[in-house]
């Protein structure tokens, strides 16, 4: 299992690989959902400001 782990001497490389990875697709996730918040906030502010237009 310890020789899984080391990789061959390359864990460093590989480990640090997947971790900058895992960091990436957490970041990315992060970014959409508070695009998609602001996205949903500027819709709202627009149908709000349509609808008193037509007051």
């Amino acid at each position: 299992m310890a020789e899984f782990f080391a990789m061959g001497g390359y864990a460093l490389y590989v480990w640090g690989s997947f971790g900058v990875f895992a960091l990436c697709v957490l970041i990315e996730v992060m970014v959409v959902r508070q695009r998609k918040r602001t996205i949903l906030q500027r819709l709202g502010r627009m149908v709000r400001l349509e609808a008193e237009d037509e007051k």
